[in-house]
């Protein structure tokens, strides 16, 4: 192969820098484009010389698409790496096309990348249906059953152990599993994504983030089968603003404490955002069993749209019938709901507050709140358990159950482990 031609960026690569970033086209380095050929390798030649050069771009032009196997992107690189996605990115089409010795639990993996902006009008196609169909996936069986065999599926894009990240503008579509994964990260700016998946696809969170901290997803619209956004373990300091979901499972903190885990998340904030045709809304989930705690969360200006659960703290959060009775739990505390309105699904209450037996949730916070049956529909009461905080102003449906005062005998033994 001849040397790759690396070209002076176009003026748009310039817009904040009086040095021109080196571009690296992947077609430069071998890749075909015809989303047929493998362009792994072409890739991971354009990625290193990109990485290894400061102020670079790597580009995927548009007019192509590019089929790329399961692949690692390793850094420490040099400063400013852009990867300007303006053409197609797409796996092999479902696991039986999935090589053997390639994991079936990762797509596209970023790995100790410090100061990269992922951007650009392309599309990235996960071609997660065959993935969905599995005999192993519970929308296949009756009532939610599953079958044996193979399970694993790969999220389509990760980043891990890595800071200072920018994606924005991109469309991405039907992963076979998770849309986008932050694992231990900070400084992350998500802005202006598309992400669509069928409303059955299993799995297939929009953006998920776990023990990753210091978050901003804006101006976005996710559409899938799962949850919107997921926050995890270890979360600290999120900022998600004029967010658009639906259909989707809302925007979710947890599941925490599984297998009696550790868990702490505090410091979120969810405003000026859209829930709509969903299963839930906003949603704070934790197994029994775990320890830890949610604090300092801040849900404001969220319009609702026929949503079930619009509102709904979870502690008894399980999976199968088997779950037992446990006596420890993630604490969920200081908690505020302001300016929540629209429409909710009947066949659940507008508000749940199922909280643990023993650690009660504490200094939950309701103020305009208005919450209306869809289409005419009866009313369904707010439901509490275990559950206190205050009503600053009346909400419709108004909320009555909330406890106002905190055990003595909690507030002098439960010991906040994080």
């Amino acid at each position: 192969m001849p040397a790759p031609e690396i070209a002076a960026a176009s003026p748009s690569y310039n817009a904040e820098s009086p040095k021109i970033p080196a571009v690296f086209n992947v077609l430069s380095f071998g890749a075909v484009g015809d989303g047929i050929a493998d362009d792994t390798q072409a890739f991971k030649l354009a990625w290193d010389m990109a990485c290894q050069n400061d102020l670079a771009v790597l580009l995927v032009p548009s007019g192509y698409s590019f089929m790329l196997l399961s692949t690692i992107f390793t850094g420490p690189c040099k400063n400013n790496l852009v990867l300007q996605i303006d053409g197609t990115i797409m796996p092999p089409d479902g696991p039986d096309s999935w090589p053997r010795n390639s994991s079936k639990r990762q797509w596209l993996v970023f790995y100790r990348i410090n100061g990269m902006s992922m951007q650009g009008g392309g599309l990235i196609d996960g071609r997660g249906e065959k993935w969905w169909n599995l005999p192993c996936k519970p929308h296949k069986g009756i009532s939610g059953t599953t079958q044996p065999g193979p399970c694993d599926s790969p999220v389509a894009i990760r980043f891990f152990v890595s800071s200072n990240l920018t994606v924005k503008g991109l469309q991405i579509r039907n992963s076979p599993q998770f849309h986008f994964r932050f694992d231990a990260c900070h400084d992350v700016h998500v802005e202006s994504l598309s992400i669509k998946a069928p409303a059955q696809s299993p799995n297939t969170d929009g953006i998920h983030i776990e023990n990753t901290n210091n978050v901003q997803i804006y101006n976005s619209v996710i559409s899938n089968g799962d949850d919107c956004v997921s926050i995890g373990a270890g979360c600290f300091n999120v900022d998600i603003k004029n967010v658009t979901c639906g259909p989707s499972h809302g925007i979710s903190i947890g599941s925490l404490g599984f297998h009696n885990s550790r868990a702490c998340v505090s410091n979120i904030s969810v405003s000026e955002s859209v829930i709509k045709q969903s299963d839930n809304g906003l949603r704070i989930k934790t197994w029994q069993g775990g320890s830890g705690s949610v604090s300092n969360v801040a849900f404001h200006n969220i319009h609702m749209d026929a949503v079930r659960n619009p509102i709904i703290i979870d502690q008894y959060y399980c999976l199968t019938k088997n779950c037992s009775n446990q006596t420890s739990a993630v604490q969920v505390k200081d908690i505020v709901y302001s300016n929540i309105k629209g429409t909710y699904d009947v066949r659940s209450p507008s508000m749940n507050f199922a909280c643990s037996d023993s650690v009660p949730c504490t200094n939950l916070t309701l103020t305009e709140v208005e919450l209306l049956p869809a289409q005419g529909q009866t009313r369904a009461n707010p439901f509490c358990w275990n559950a206190y905080g205050t009503v600053q102003i009346l909400t419709t449906p108004l909320v009555y159950c909330l406890l106002e005062d905190i055990p003595q005998a909690f507030k002098q033994n439960y010991v906040d482990s994080c």
